[in-house]
Protein backbone atom coordinates (compact mmCIF):
# COMPACT_ATOMS: atom_id res chain seq x y z
CA UNK A 1 0.00 0.00 0.00
CA UNK A 2 1.13 3.40 -0.89
CA UNK A 3 2.91 4.70 2.78
CA UNK A 4 0.77 8.15 2.49
CA UNK A 5 -2.30 6.27 2.81
CA UNK A 6 -1.46 3.72 5.07
CA UNK A 7 -0.22 6.74 7.46
CA UNK A 8 -3.09 8.66 6.64
CA UNK A 9 -5.39 5.47 7.78
CA UNK A 10 -3.12 4.64 10.71
CA UNK A 11 -3.84 8.51 12.25
CA UNK A 12 -7.34 8.36 11.00
CA UNK A 13 -10.31 7.94 13.39
CA UNK A 14 -13.89 8.59 14.03
CA UNK A 15 -14.44 10.53 17.20
CA UNK A 16 -18.25 10.96 18.18
CA UNK A 17 -19.38 10.56 14.58
CA UNK A 18 -16.67 13.16 13.39
CA UNK A 19 -13.91 12.48 11.20
CA UNK A 20 -10.46 13.26 12.88
CA UNK A 21 -7.33 13.87 11.14
CA UNK A 22 -5.58 15.69 13.57
CA UNK A 23 -3.23 13.05 14.79
CA UNK A 24 -1.40 13.05 11.46
CA UNK A 25 0.12 16.33 12.46
CA UNK A 26 1.39 15.09 15.63
CA UNK A 27 3.66 12.68 13.80
CA UNK A 28 6.42 14.53 11.80
CA UNK A 29 6.86 11.53 9.50
CA UNK A 30 3.41 10.81 8.47
CA UNK A 31 2.87 15.05 7.79
CA UNK A 32 6.02 14.96 5.64
CA UNK A 33 4.73 11.64 4.01
CA UNK A 34 1.54 12.97 3.46
CA UNK A 35 2.53 16.66 2.18
CA UNK A 36 4.94 14.54 -0.39
CA UNK A 37 2.22 12.80 -1.49
CA UNK A 38 -0.28 15.79 -2.36
CA UNK A 39 1.87 17.79 -4.02
CA UNK A 40 3.84 15.35 -6.28
CA UNK A 41 1.59 15.38 -9.06
CA UNK A 42 2.05 19.31 -9.16
CA UNK A 43 5.44 19.49 -8.90
CA UNK A 44 5.90 20.30 -12.72
CA UNK A 45 3.03 22.08 -13.38
CA UNK A 46 3.94 25.17 -12.69
CA UNK A 47 2.30 25.97 -9.92
CA UNK A 48 3.02 29.68 -8.35
CA UNK A 49 1.00 29.65 -5.18
CA UNK A 50 -0.59 27.35 -2.88
CA UNK A 51 -3.89 28.24 -1.20
CA UNK A 52 -5.50 27.08 2.03
CA UNK A 53 -8.99 27.70 3.43
CA UNK A 54 -8.45 27.71 7.41
CA UNK A 55 -8.16 26.05 9.49
CA UNK A 56 -6.42 22.73 8.26
CA UNK A 57 -6.27 24.05 5.03
CA UNK A 58 -3.68 26.42 6.12
CA UNK A 59 -1.14 23.78 7.99
CA UNK A 60 -1.44 21.43 4.75
CA UNK A 61 -1.21 24.27 2.18
CA UNK A 62 1.72 26.44 4.25
CA UNK A 63 4.02 22.61 4.32
CA UNK A 64 2.82 22.26 0.96
CA UNK A 65 3.67 25.57 -0.14
CA UNK A 66 7.35 25.17 1.16
CA UNK A 67 7.60 21.91 -0.20
CA UNK A 68 7.05 23.24 -4.08
CA UNK A 69 8.68 26.39 -3.31
CA UNK A 70 5.89 29.08 -3.75
CA UNK A 71 3.85 31.08 -1.68
CA UNK A 72 1.27 30.67 0.37
CA UNK A 73 -2.44 32.21 0.17
CA UNK A 74 -4.78 32.40 3.19
CA UNK A 75 -7.85 31.46 2.22
CA UNK A 76 -10.05 33.15 6.08
CA UNK A 77 -13.67 32.77 6.99
CA UNK A 78 -15.60 35.31 7.77
CA UNK A 79 -15.08 36.88 11.09
CA UNK A 80 -11.27 36.59 11.40
CA UNK A 81 -8.75 39.36 11.09
CA UNK A 82 -7.55 40.04 8.14
CA UNK A 83 -5.39 43.02 6.88
CA UNK A 84 -5.91 44.96 3.23
CA UNK A 85 -7.93 44.93 0.75
CA UNK A 86 -9.98 41.36 0.74
CA UNK A 87 -11.69 39.95 -2.36
CA UNK A 88 -14.86 38.09 -0.68
CA UNK A 89 -17.71 35.27 -1.65
CA UNK A 90 -20.20 32.85 -0.42
CA UNK A 91 -20.23 29.39 -0.99
CA UNK A 92 -23.09 27.59 -2.40
CA UNK A 93 -24.32 25.24 0.55
CA UNK A 94 -22.17 22.92 1.72
CA UNK A 95 -22.69 19.39 3.18
CA UNK A 96 -24.42 20.48 6.41
CA UNK A 97 -26.77 22.88 4.31
CA UNK A 98 -24.32 25.89 5.63
CA UNK A 99 -22.75 28.87 3.50
CA UNK A 100 -20.07 30.30 4.15
CA UNK A 101 -18.21 33.62 3.66
CA UNK A 102 -14.62 33.34 2.46
CA UNK A 103 -12.00 36.01 2.44
CA UNK A 104 -8.74 36.52 0.48
CA UNK A 105 -6.22 39.40 0.75
CA UNK A 106 -6.56 41.05 -2.52
CA UNK A 107 -2.63 41.27 -3.59
CA UNK A 108 -2.30 37.48 -2.83
CA UNK A 109 -3.11 36.71 -6.06
CA UNK A 110 -1.66 38.35 -9.42
CA UNK A 111 -2.67 37.84 -12.94
CA UNK A 112 -1.23 34.87 -14.49
CA UNK A 113 -0.97 33.22 -11.15
CA UNK A 114 -1.32 28.95 -11.24
CA UNK A 115 -2.87 27.86 -8.08
CA UNK A 116 -3.01 25.00 -6.42
CA UNK A 117 -5.82 24.34 -3.79
CA UNK A 118 -4.56 22.19 -0.78
CA UNK A 119 -7.05 21.14 2.10
CA UNK A 120 -7.58 17.89 4.23
CA UNK A 121 -11.36 16.94 2.79
CA UNK A 122 -13.46 17.43 0.02
CA UNK A 123 -17.05 17.00 -0.24
CA UNK A 124 -19.21 18.69 -2.35
CA UNK A 125 -17.07 21.15 -3.75
CA UNK A 126 -18.73 24.28 -2.17
CA UNK A 127 -15.51 26.01 -0.77
CA UNK A 128 -13.44 24.50 -3.80
CA UNK A 129 -15.54 26.58 -6.26
CA UNK A 130 -15.23 29.89 -3.89
CA UNK A 131 -11.86 29.79 -3.91
CA UNK A 132 -11.85 29.29 -7.73
CA UNK A 133 -13.97 32.05 -8.44
CA UNK A 134 -11.99 34.46 -6.29
CA UNK A 135 -8.49 33.31 -7.82
CA UNK A 136 -9.80 33.85 -11.05
CA UNK A 137 -11.54 37.92 -9.57
CA UNK A 138 -8.13 38.31 -8.78
CA UNK A 139 -6.54 37.16 -12.80
CA UNK A 140 -5.41 33.94 -11.43
CA UNK A 141 -6.54 29.88 -12.39
CA UNK A 142 -7.46 27.65 -10.36
CA UNK A 143 -5.19 24.72 -11.62
CA UNK A 144 -6.14 22.24 -9.31
CA UNK A 145 -7.37 20.59 -6.05
CA UNK A 146 -5.23 18.30 -3.86
CA UNK A 147 -6.85 16.89 -0.62
CA UNK A 148 -6.35 14.13 1.46
CA UNK A 149 -9.49 12.85 1.62
CA UNK A 150 -11.98 12.84 -1.69
CA UNK A 151 -15.79 12.31 -0.99
CA UNK A 152 -17.07 14.20 -4.33
CA UNK A 153 -19.95 13.14 -6.33
CA UNK A 154 -19.55 12.63 -10.18
CA UNK A 155 -21.94 15.69 -10.60
CA UNK A 156 -19.81 17.93 -8.39
CA UNK A 157 -16.26 16.94 -9.85
CA UNK A 158 -17.19 17.80 -13.21
CA UNK A 159 -17.58 21.45 -12.14
CA UNK A 160 -13.79 21.83 -10.79
CA UNK A 161 -10.46 21.31 -11.60
CA UNK A 162 -9.13 18.18 -11.48
CA UNK A 163 -8.77 16.78 -8.00
CA UNK A 164 -5.76 14.59 -6.50
CA UNK A 165 -6.44 12.52 -3.23
CA UNK A 166 -4.78 10.12 -1.07
CA UNK A 167 -7.74 8.25 0.43
CA UNK A 168 -11.27 8.26 -1.19
CA UNK A 169 -14.25 8.12 1.77
CA UNK A 170 -15.13 5.15 0.93
CA UNK A 171 -11.36 3.96 1.94
CA UNK A 172 -12.13 5.06 5.43
CA UNK A 173 -12.87 2.56 8.21
CA UNK A 174 -16.61 2.50 9.09
CA UNK A 175 -17.48 5.23 11.81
Amino acid sequence: MDPAKSLLLEHFRWVEGHADVWRVFRDATALRTIIASLVEPFRAAGITAVAGIESRGFLLGGAAAVELGVGFVAIRKAGALFPGEKMRTVTSPDYRGKQTELLMQRAAIGAGDRVLLVDDWIEIGSQARAVAELVSRCGGQLVAITVMIDQLRDVSRETLPPVHSILLATDLPPD
